[in-house]
C-alpha cells in the first residue's frame, strides 16, 4: 500500500511539472515593470504585417519582445471607436482579446483609459460621441460605468490588470471642456470617479494619473498640487518622457527628469513611472544609450518608488504607421536599441 501511495504521489507531482512546463510565468508584483505599448499589434497583423527575428525566422511579436526583456504590456482602450487603420480599433472588446493573449505570454497588464473615440493627448481631449451632449453629472456616471464595464470584462476573461490609468497625457485635464484644468473641482471629480471605478472591481490595481514632457517639474507640480487640493486619489505619477518632441537630445535634459522623478516620488509619497518613451528609429545607438538612462534613471528614485519604463510602440514600424519613434526596422526586425531593456 505504501508503495502504492508512493507511486500516486510521484505521479501527481511529474503531472503537475508537465503541466507547469507550458504555462508562461509573469514577473511578480513589485518587480520592475519593462513594457511596450502595443495598442497597433491587432491591426498591424490584420494587414499581413509579419515581425521576425534576428536570425529571420518569423515569430509572434509579443514574443520577439519578452526575449527582449520586456515584461509589461500597456493598452489603450476607446469607447466607440472607429474602424480607421490607425487611428481605430482598440475598443473594449479588441483590449480585452489582446490582454487575455499577452497574460497568457506572461505579461503583466496596464489599461490605459483615453475617455474618448480617439486619440487624447495634451492637444486634444475630446469626448467619446455618445457622451458629448450630457450634462456633468451624466459626465460622472459615464466615467464610472466605463471604467467598471471594461475592468468587468477584463475580469470575466481572468484578466487583472495591474495597473489601470484614468486619463492619458492630461496636463490640461480630459473630457473637454468640463474636465479642463480650468475647472478643476470636476476634473477632481472625474478622475475619483475614475479611481473608484477602478477599486470597485478590485482594490489591488493601482490607479495611474499620467502627463506630458516628464522633464517639466513646473508642469508637473502645478497639475499635482491641485490634484491635492482637490483630493484626488491615485496611486502612481506616470510621465511621458520623449526627447524628440523636446526637439532636443537625451543627454540634455536627462537629469530634469531625474529630479522630476525624484521630486514627484517625495512631494507627494507616490510611485513613479515612466509609462511613455521612446526614441528616433535611425539612431538606433542613440535611442539604447536614451533606454537605458531613462530605466537607470527610474530605478534611481529613492525607496523604491521608481517602479517601470514602458516604450510606446516599439512594434509600430514606420513602413506600416508612417511613425518615427518605433523600435522596429524596416526589415521587419526588432531594433537593437530594445536590447536596453535586458539584465
Amino acid at each position: 500500500m505504501k508503495n502504492q501511495i508512493l507511486k500516486t504521489s510521484l505521479l501527481a507531482v511529474m503531472l503537475a511539472l508537465t503541466s507547469c512546463a507550458s504555462i508562461e510565468l509573469s514577473s511578480p508584483k513589485g518587480s520592475f515593470a519593462k513594457g511596450a505599448d502595443v495598442g497597433w499589434l491587432p491591426q498591424m497583423e490584420a494587414t499581413g504585417y509579419k515581425f521576425y527575428d534576428a536570425d529571420g525566422s518569423q515569430k509572434d511579436c509579443l514574443q520577439l519582445l519578452k526575449d527582449r526583456g520586456i515584461n509589461t504590456i500597456r493598452l489603450r482602450v476607446w469607447v466607440n471607436p472607429s474602424d480607421d487603420r490607425a487611428s481605430g480599433h482598440c475598443s473594449p472588446e479588441e483590449t480585452v482579446a489582446m490582454a487575455v493573449r499577452a497574460q497568457k505570454m506572461g505579461m503583466r497588464i496596464m489599461i490605459d483609459f483615453h475617455y474618448s473615440d480617439t486619440w487624447a493627448d495634451p492637444g486634444k481631449q475630446a469626448k467619446p460621441a455618445a457622451w458629448a451632449n450630457h450634462s456633468f453629472p451624466q459626465l460622472l456616471e459615464d466615467v464610472y460605468q466605463h471604467t467598471y464595464t471594461v475592468l468587468t470584462m477584463l475580469k470575466k476573461a481572468n484578466v487583472t490588470p495591474e495597473w489601470v490609468q484614468v486619463g492619458n497625457e492630461i496636463p490640461g485635464g480630459m473630457l473637454w471642456p468640463d474636465g479642463s484644468t480650468n475647472n478643476w473641482v470636476q476634473l477632481g471629480q472625474l478622475l475619483n470617479k475614475g479611481y473608484e471605478a477602478t477599486k470597485a472591481v478590485d482594490k489591488n490595481i493601482k490607479v495611474i494619473v499620467h502627463l506630458d514632457q516628464g522633464n517639466n517639474s513646473e508642469r508637473f507640480r502645478t497639475f499635482f498640487d491641485n490634484a491635492t487640493t482637490q483630493k484626488v486619489k491615485y496611486d502612481v505619477i506616470g510621465l511621458s518622457y520623449y526627447p524628440f518632441w523636446l526637439k532636443s537630445d537625451y543627454t540634455e535634459n536627462i537629469a530634469d527628469l531625474q529630479n522630476n522623478l525624484n521630486d514627484m516620488a517625495v512631494r507627494y509619497n507616490k510611485e513613479v513611472m515612466v509609462v511613455e518613451v521612446g526614441g528616433e528609429d535611425t539612431k538606433v545607438e542613440n535611442t539604447a544609450n536614451m533606454l537605458k538612462a531613462v530605466i537607470k534613471a527610474v530605478r534611481n528614485v529613492p525607496n523604491n518608488k521608481g517602479i517601470g519604463v514602458i516604450y510606446w510602440e516599439p512594434e509600430g514600424a514606420r513602413s506600416w504607421s508612417h511613425y518615427e519613434l518605433s523600435a522596429w526596422m524596416q526589415d521587419g526586425k526588432p531594433s537593437p536599441a530594445l536590447d536596453a531593456f535586458k539584465e
